[in-house]
């Protein structure tokens, strides 16, 4: 049995990790299979490269290496997590995907984004459900810089310019691909944006027969 690829996207201080936590928690609670990964990251590969994406001491990275480095990552967690606890039958939760790098990239960067689809389609993983935690990103990033101890990353660095083209470019492909696609306002009442990310969540695995762990 095939399982369910659910990813979490959105601009910088959206929530996304928060909200995935909590919709993995919730799950569990259902007596659900899944799985938790989070993008670039989730094997020994993946944290490293992690580390030169986000680190500061880059600054002057190109643009083609950054799209690079992220698909890199990305098909080392294909191999090594998503694709098997998929084929088990496993919901996969995702902090981030595919999505980041055509809004990032793309949008954000201005690459081709031709070019970019074709990088992620040879990786032959498409997301089932796609839930976009929608909000201005002076908003989110304010969120961040409210936060105890935040250290503001390589991508958090960036002007507001840069993140407005990746909030605009979350909307734009939400509108093409309404299917796949759920946006929730992320300035919600977080309990409320949780609910909501279950239930069409719940949808998706019902549609899939998705059944409780044994």
């Amino acid at each position: 049995m095939r399982g369910l690829l659910v990813t979490f996207e959105g601009v910088e201080g959206s929530g996304k990790t928060t909200q995935a936590a909590r919709l993995v928690e919730s799950l569990k609670a259902e007596g659900l299979p899944v799985t938790s990964v989070r993008e670039p990251g989730g094997t020994a590969l993946g944290e490293k490269v992690r580390e030169i994406l986000l680190s500061i001491e880059h600054h002057d990275m190109a643009a083609w290496a950054e799209a690079s480095l992220y698909t890199a990552a990305r098909a080392q967690l294909l191999k090594e997590v998503i694709i098997p606890r998929m084929a088990k039958g496993d919901i996969v939760v995702a902090d981030r995907f595919v999505d980041s790098t055509f809004a990032y990239q793309g949008a954000g960067r201005g690459l081709e984004l031709n070019v970019l689809m074709a990088m992620q389609m040879v990786l032959k993983v498409k997301p089932d459900l796609t839930i976009l935690l929608d909000l201005p990103a002076e908003s989110g990033l304010r969120r961040q810089a409210e936060q105890n101890g935040h250290r503001p990353d390589r991508l958090e660095q960036e002007d507001i310019t840069f993140h407005t083209r990746v909030r605009d470019g979350y909307l734009d492909f939400a509108s093409r691909d309404p299917e796949r696609y759920h946006v929730i306002d992320a300035a919600a009442d977080p309990d409320a944006v949780a609910a909501e990310a279950l239930s069409v969540t719940l949808v998706r695995t019902s549609a899939k027969g998705i059944r409780e762990a044994s």
